[in-house]
């Protein structure tokens, strides 16, 4: 039996990781973490980590970045593995995680989608095909209440494109405030925000006389709760220190 914490547990992510949890006969939630510590599901909650004194395999957060070091304090004093799903991470803070990798195991995505996940595959590959002669640009769409921009997923995306172009690639994330054209080495980055959007990302490479669009669609927040507790089924397994992400428990998955 799996034994989970989850942080962030009352928010709508923790519900959704909540409700595929209760559905696993593997698994057990033995706790949640939440700034509001209000007991909403058949777990204990706690405002501050360090007040829970049993015990568990891995945290699934989905909280806020600002727990993140309360949160990093309890799993290395514990030695409890993490799975990172929280974006808009600041550059410290990403220090601080990959440091913290180098004494647990922490498992980091900007997005627990599969789908998302096999996108930036088919990107990566149209970018090292298209090279030079494209355009590339990505659209981020999210809910109005979504708080980074742009999000973690974008910038992800980004960073897969920059290994496989031929150059290195400038972020560009608005054109407003400069009145030029387009440079050659660019990666345009534009965000929307509105209604209820769950999750929208669109890679587009635009040439001459031809575009290419690649986009992933998300419906439910239950596709990247489900990609989350799979990453803590995953994460279970692992017992070196480290920073794992979704290419690595995907090639344990295609391996078994």
């Amino acid at each position: 039996m799996i034994k989970v914490i989850i942080s962030g547990c009352n928010g709508r992510m923790g519900q959704a990781v909540s409700d595929i949890c209760e559905e696993k006969e593997n698994l057990k939630i033995v706790a949640g973490f939440d700034t509001k510590a209000e007991k909403l599901r058949d777990y204990p909650v706690y405002a501050d980590p360090m007040e829970f004194s049993g015990e568990a395999d891995v945290i699934i957060d989905f909280s806020n970045p600002n727990s993140l070091e309360n949160l990093l304090a309890y799993c290395t004093a514990l030695k409890t593995s993490c799975i990172l799903c929280t974006t808009g991470y600041s550059g410290e803070q990403l220090s601080h995680i990959e440091r913290a990798s180098e004494s647990i195991p922490i498992f980091k995505s900007g997005n627990m989608s599969l789908g998302i996940n096999l996108l930036m595959s088919l990107a990566k590959k149209a970018a090292s095909v298209l090279g030079v002669d494209f355009d590339v640009e990505i659209v981020e769409r999210h809910h109005k209440n979504k708080i980074d921009s742009p999000s973690g997923t974008a910038l992800m995306l980004a960073d897969a494109l920059s290994t496989s172009l031929p150059y290195e690639p400038e972020y560009v994330y608005e054109r407003q405030s400069v009145r030029q054209k387009r440079g050659a080495k660019e990666i345009g980055i534009s965000a929307v925000r509105g209604g209820s959007i769950v999750g929208e990302h669109e890679v587009i490479f635009a040439g001459n006389d031809e575009v290419i669009e690649l986009k992933h669609s998300a419906y439910s927040r239950n596709v990247f709760a489900s990609g989350a507790v799979a990453a803590a089924e995953y994460m279970s397994q692992i017992t070196a220190a480290g920073l794992y992400d979704m290419d690595d428990m995907l090639s344990a998955t295609l391996d078994c």
